[in-house]
């Protein structure tokens, strides 16, 4: 089942432009540099969802240079969908529960 952890990080997820990194992150290691050509976004912003995204667990930084690399650890999404996985389990087994109205 999800747990209260698995709802933070769903809340830090909900956000579109950390979705959007997150889904970039996935395809490859990306610098601040490329994440900001690739959305668009100010570089301010950008750290800023960087910092809420690496403070979660949800990626992780490998320094190259005077350039800061970001990485996704698949193991916290995986994490996450298992939680899903679980849920959508539980409704096909209630599916033919139903509580009586009083």
């Amino acid at each position: 089942m999800l747990t209260s952890v698995d709802t933070d990080l769903m809340r830090v997820l909900a956000d579109p432009l950390r979705l959007q990194i997150v889904t970039l992150l996935a395809r490859e290691t990306l610098c601040t540099t490329h994440l900001v050509e690739e959305t668009g976004a100010r570089q301010t912003n950008l750290s800023n969802h960087l910092r809420v995204l690496r403070e979660a667990g949800v990626v992780e930084t490998e320094p190259c240079g005077r350039y800061t690399y970001y990485k996704l650890r698949p193991d916290v999404l995986a994490s996450l969908a298992g939680g899903f996985a679980e849920l959508a389990e539980s409704a096909r087994n209630a599916a033919g529960n139903k509580r009586a109205c009083p």
